[in-house]
C-alpha cells in the first residue's frame, strides 16, 4: 500500500471580513506602553481602540505575574527621585486609592528603586482609567494580520471569539511587546540576541500564608535568598538543583504574601526559550511550572518563616523579557544606558539598569555616573523606516539587545506608550510619524506632566 502523502502548507480560502469598527488610533497590547499610548490618545481627543489578547490589562506586570514597576526611579543629582511622571502617576495613584500599591523598596545597595503591587488592584485601575478617558477597549482579541495600502497600514485583523475580523484606523501603535503588528506589516527586526538567544524567560509565582515575622528576619533583604541558597547548597550539596543564580524573593503589601522570580526557561538546545515560537512557548510554560514546584519545595524545607507556606498563583503565562525589536530611525545601545545618554528629541526617562538575564544568571551593569542613573528616550526609537503610520512602544521598540535589556523595564515603557499616543492622535491622514514635529510633541508631552529631563 501507498503512504498517504500530507502537506506541509493548506490553502486557505479567501474571504469576506466584518469590519469590527473604525477609529482614529487603534493600540494594539494592554501593558504600560499599551495603557500609556491609549490613554494618551484619548485625552488628546482620539476616538481610540485597544486591543487585548487577555480579558484584562497590565501585560508582563499582571499576566506575566511581575508585581513590581520597575524603572521609575533614578539618581538625579546624587538623589534617588520620580523620574517617569505623567499617565504612570494616575495609574499609580488609582493603584494605591484601592489598597494595593506598596511602600518603595530599594535593592542593589540602593541602586534600583520599584513599587510592588496588588495584581487585582492593578487590573481594576487600569480598567478605570482607560475608561475614564474615554478609550474603547476589546478584550480576548489577538493580532493576526494587517492589511497595508502602500506604505501605510489599512486595517488590523484580529481573531476573536466572533470570528475573524477587521479594525480600520489611521494611525496605529504596536504595544503587544513581540512587535506582531509591524512583524505583519513587512517591518525588518530581531529576535533575541540576532544569535539563537535572547534574555531568558522566567514563570513568576506567589506565595501565601508565609509566617511574616522569622522570613522577614531571614530573607528581607534583596540579596539575602541567594546567601541562604549558597548556604544551603554547600551543607546538603546535590539536593537542590536552583535554575539560576540571582533568585529573587520579596514580600508584598502585606508580609504574608512573597512574591517570587527564581525560575529560568531554556529550550531544548539550552538557549533562552524563544518567546514567539509556538512550539517552544508550549514547553516552556510546562519547564516553569516543573521549576516552580521544585523551587518550592526548598523554600518550604529551608527558608525560614516558610514551612506552612503555599502557592497561592501561578502566572498565567511565562514573563517574557525580549522577543522581536524593530528596526527603526534609531536603535537604543547598551552604551546609551551606561553613558547616561541625552537626545535632542527626548521623549522621557529610562532609569533602569541594563539588566541581562543570562544562561543561568543575572548579569547587572549600571550607568557610569552615579549620581545621573538614567538615560533619555529618543523619539526616533519609536518610528519604524517603512511603515507610515505605526509607532512601535514597549519592550519590541527600536533597541539592541544591550539597550533592550534596560529599556524593556515598566518605567520606560509607560513613557514610550505616552509619547506614542500622544503623536498618534494628531497624525493627519495622510502625514507619516517619520516627518512628527518632535518640538509640539516634547511640548504636549511636558504640558500633560511628563518629565524630559531638559
Amino acid at each position: 500500500m501507498t503512504a498517504v502523502q500530507h502537506k506541509k502548507t493548506l490553502s486557505e480560502p479567501a474571504r469576506e471580513l466584518p469590519v469590527f469598527g473604525e477609529y482614529d488610533v487603534v493600540v494594539v497590547g494592554g501593558g504600560p506602553a499599551g495603557i500609556a499610548a491609549a490613554v494618551s490618545a484619548a485625552r488628546h481627543g482620539a476616538n481610540t481602540l485597544l486591543v487585548e489578547r487577555y480579558g484584562f490589562l497590565g501585560g508582563m506586570g499582571t499576566a506575566g505575574g511581575v508585581t513590581n514597576f520597575a524603572g521609575l526611579y533614578g539618581r538625579r543629582n546624587g538623589e534617588m527621585t520620580l523620574l517617569v511622571r505623567g499617565v504612570a502617576d494616575d495609574l499609580l495613584a488609582r493603584i494605591d486609592a484601592l489598597g494595593g500599591l506598596n511602600t518603595p523598596q530599594d535593592g542593589m545597595q540602593g541602586r534600583i528603586r520599584v513599587r510592588s503591587y496588588d495584581t487585582s488592584a492593578y487590573k481594576i485601575a487600569a480598567d478605570q482609567l482607560l475608561l475614564d478617558a474615554g478609550v474603547h477597549l476589546l478584550f480576548h482579541a489577538w493580532a493576526a494580520a494587517v492589511v497595508r495600502e502602500g506604505d501605510r497600514i489599512a486595517a488590523l485583523v484580529v481573531e476573536t471569539k466572533s470570528g475573524r475580523q477587521a479594525i480600520r484606523a489611521n494611525a496605529f501603535v504596536d504595544a503587544s511587546g513581540d512587535a506582531d503588528v509591524a512583524a505583519f506589516a513587512g517591518v525588518p527586526f530581531e529576535v533575541g540576541d540576532g544569535h539563537g538567544s535572547g534574555l531568558f524567560p522566567t514563570t513568576m509565582f506567589r506565595v501565601g500564608q508565609v509566617d511574616a515575622q522569622p522570613a522577614l528576619a531571614a530573607v528581607g533583604e534583596f540579596k539575602a535568598i541567594n546567601e541562604l541558597m549558597a548556604q544551603v547548597q554547600e551543607r546538603k550539596p546535590g539536593v537542590y538543583q536552583f535554575p539560576r543564580e540571582g533568585a529573587i524573593l520579596r514580600p508584598n503589601i502585606d508580609p504574608r504574601e512573597w512574591r517570587a522570580n527564581v525560575t529560568q526557561i531554556r529550550n531544548a538546545a539550552g538557549r533562552a526559550m524563544n518567546g514567539v515560537d509556538a512550539r517552544e512557548l508550549t514547553e516552556g510554560e510546562l519547564e516553569g511550572r516543573r521549576q516552580i514546584a521544585e523551587y518550592f519545595k526548598f523554600m518550604k524545607a529551608e527558608v525560614p518563616g516558610f514551612a506552612g507556606a503555599a502557592i497561592v498563583e501561578i502566572a498565567p503565562q511565562v514573563g517574557i523579557r525580549e522577543t522581536r525589536r524593530i528596526e527603526g530611525l534609531y536603535a537604543l545601545t547598551g552604551e546609551d544606558i551606561l553613558s547616561s545618554a541625552r537626545f535632542d528629541d527626548s521623549i522621557g526617562i529610562n532609569a533602569w539598569p541594563m539588566e541581562m538575564h543570562a544562561d543561568g544568571r543575572i548579569e547587572w551593569a549600571f550607568p557610569r555616573d552615579g549620581n545621573r542613573t538614567y538615560n533619555q528616550l529618543p523619539w526616533r526609537m519609536l518610528v519604524p523606516r517603512t511603515v507610515d503610520n505605526l509607532l512601535v512602544a514597549g519592550r519590541c521598540a527600536a533597541m539592541t539587545h544591550e539597550g533592550q535589556s534596560a529599556a524593556r523595564a515598566s518605567g520606560g515603557c509607560f513613557v514610550m506608550g505616552q509619547a506614542a499616543g500622544t503623536a498618534a492622535a494628531s497624525l493627519g491622514a495622510s502625514a507619516k510619524f517619520a516627518d512628527v514635529d518632535v518640538s509640539a510633541l516634547q511640548k504636549k508631552l511636558a504640558a500633560d506632566g511628563a518629565d524630559l529631563d531638559r
